[in-house]
């Protein structure tokens, strides 16, 4: 099956040429073809294995577990989080592509990268992948959400072996960007809901960690919900 898959991805490559969402160069070859970013584009996004805050996914100074504006700030529910690249440069045009440009294709590669960290942190072997909802209207508006999708891929990755857990509703709210952290975490205050019983071991998944207030009110219930332990993952910090 794996052949056919890799010779369809083939046939489309040959009959539709895509380009590198990063350099815009060909692709060449099913792994390329698939993850939406050339052989060289994708060593670029090798995640930085540097000390990083706990709380926040950013890069560290010091030995600390966590950066001086999270241990100087209020305290987090959840356990720890992990996020990959900065939202800035080639990594903000990645992500444009992705979120807005709605290049599907890179969503393989993320659910590799994404994949790779979870395999490699114990603490997240019996942990349940639930995506952070959207907000309503969002689906109706763009046609899709772009954290679930990366989810869905992240758990063909896995070949099922991680659950995913749709445990999150959240009500219609302002839109979070055009807000700072305080009246973030206003915003979503009773808006974030659990619509069936929570896990015990949770990985909540998004795509950006601005101020981090949306984490924080979806592990505040999950957590309210019965979930022990609540780990988070990003695939960019701003």
């Amino acid at each position: 099956m794996s052949l056919l898959i890799d010779f369809l991805y083939l046939l489309k490559g040959f009959c539709f040429p895509s380009s590198c969402a990063l350099c815009g160069g060909s692709l060449i070859g099913v792994r390329e073809i698939k993850s939406g970013l050339c052989g060289p584009c994708q060593g670029i996004f090798a995640p930085d294995s540097g000390h990083h805050c706990n709380l926040c996914g950013k890069p560290l100074i010091s030995e600390q577990e966590a950066c001086l504006s999270c241990r100087k700030g209020a305290e987090h529910s959840y356990e720890r989080l992990w996020a990959l690249y900065p939202y800035t440069g080639k990594y903000r045009k990645i992500l444009t592509a992705y979120k807005f440009g709605k290049n599907l294709s890179l969503a393989d590669f993320f659910s590799r990268m994404v994949l790779k960290l979870i395999d490699s942190e114990p603490v997240l072997k019996d942990a349940c992948l639930v995506p952070v909802p959207p907000r309503p209207g969002k689906i109706k508006e763009t046609g899709w959400d772009q954290v679930d999708y990366l989810v869905k891929k992240l758990r063909k990755a896995a070949h099922g072996r991680i659950p995913v857990y749709r445990c999150l509703r959240r009500k219609k709210s302002q839109a979070q960007k055009e807000l700072g952290r305080i009246r973030r975490m206003e915003n979503l205050k009773g808006r974030i809901n659990l619509s069936k019983t929570a896990p015990k071991t949770v990985l909540l998944i998004d795509d950006v960690i601005t101020t981090g207030s949306t984490l924080e009110v979806c592990s505040s219930i999950l957590k309210e919900g019965g979930t022990e332990k609540v780990y988070g993952l990003c695939l960019f910090y701003d």
